[in-house]
């Protein structure tokens, strides 16, 4: 018997090897030497962009995120499209994100490429920028291990199924997120993120006018609270940008508000609003909506295991010289 387990033990170093490998190679302290202006770069960027575009730490949260969930925390989702296909950013559920979100990791990359060229990867950009924002918005602060790669392919036919959408059931959301290895209560967790930013009158349009044969307004919406969205949206067909703030309560501030909102029918998108009305989510919003510490606690925890996410290390990637391109040109549609 001891034979054969050790004969296992051999047999599966490998495999361990492969789980725990991607992390060891990250470290907080990893451009300590290549590039010591790395942190005051990124924070002087950072706060000048935020102060002159408020928006910018709700944009550079989604676009971290739907990055992450598409192979992985590999900057991806900022490659442009070229003659060989679409890429991730082009996707249906991706082209709403942010412009104010691109330029910021522009700035920071051109900045980072002058003080240490061939240093800094995107993926470390997006990741520590969503990092800082969230704190200078009023969230919590959580650690983020340096080392990321950035990816080598980035298709819009890979995105469909790994995001949640504005009409997406809960038994549907629990499943993606448990496909990314994320709880129930990581689910929850992470939709708080929607405390912060706006969504366009189009993704919850269906829940304000002509809801069903019998309703013009979705019943689980406050009533007040639809009237207002009704006025702010009539012209929604016409004038595309229109859009409401996720929590119109504390809109630029990263609070628990968010959950608050949820039991008062002022969840903006049909998936955030149904968290309240499903046995298995709904004592997470109530928690959250009671204690801020609990929910800052449990965000933090998340969003770091989310910035882990398949990341890429080694030759599985590259450092990019842009991060809206990749260095050999590179077909978007390579596999």
């Amino acid at each position: 018997m001891a034979f054969s387990l050790y004969r296992l033990h051999l047999f599966l170093l490998p495999f361990l090897a492969l789980i725990y490998t991607t992390e060891s190679n990250l470290s907080k302290d990893y451009y300590e030497k290549t590039c010591p202006q790395f942190s005051d770069t990124m924070e002087k960027i950072i706060v000048e962009k935020q102060m002159a575009a408020p928006t910018t730490a709700a944009g550079i949260l989604r676009v971290f995120f739907h990055d992450c969930v598409v192979g992985g925390c590999d900057a991806t989702i900022l490659i442009a499209s070229n003659a060989q296909g679409s890429t991730e950013r082009d996707a249906e559920i991706n082209q709403s994100l942010p412009g104010d979100a691109f330029d910021l990791v522009v700035r920071l990359k051109t900045a980072l490429e002058l003080a240490c060229p061939d240093t800094v990867s995107c993926a470390d950009i997006l990741a520590v920028a969503t990092r800082n924002l969230i704190t200078m918005v009023g969230g919590p602060h959580y650690e983020v291990l340096l080392g990321r790669k950035d990816g080598l392919v980035s298709r819009a036919s890979d995105v469909e199924g790994h995001i949640a959408t504005p009409y997406m059931p809960v038994d549907k959301l629990i499943a993606i997120f448990a496909s990314k290895n994320l709880t129930v209560q990581e689910l929850v967790t992470l939709s708080g993120a929607h405390t912060i930013g706006f969504s366009h009158c189009s993704e919850f349009s269906k829940r304000i006018f002509n809801f069903n044969s019998t309703s013009q307004i979705d019943p689980t919406l406050n009533p007040n609270f639809a009237q207002a969205l009704r006025k702010l949206c009539a012209n929604y067909t016409k004038e595309t940008g229109m859009s409401a703030f996720n929590d119109v309560m504390t809109p630029g501030k990263f609070d628990n508000m968010y959950y608050i909102n949820l039991q008062n029918g002022m969840g903006l998108l049909a998936s955030d609003q149904a968290l309240i009305s499903d046995a298995r989510t709904k004592p997470y919003v109530d928690l959250y909506a009671k204690n801020q510490t609990a929910f800052f606690d449990a965000f933090a925890r998340a969003i770091e295991k989310v910035s882990l996410y398949q990341v890429k290390t080694g030759k599985d990637g590259e450092i990019r010289k842009r991060c809206d391109a990749f260095n050999n040109a590179k077909p978007t549609m390579a596999s």
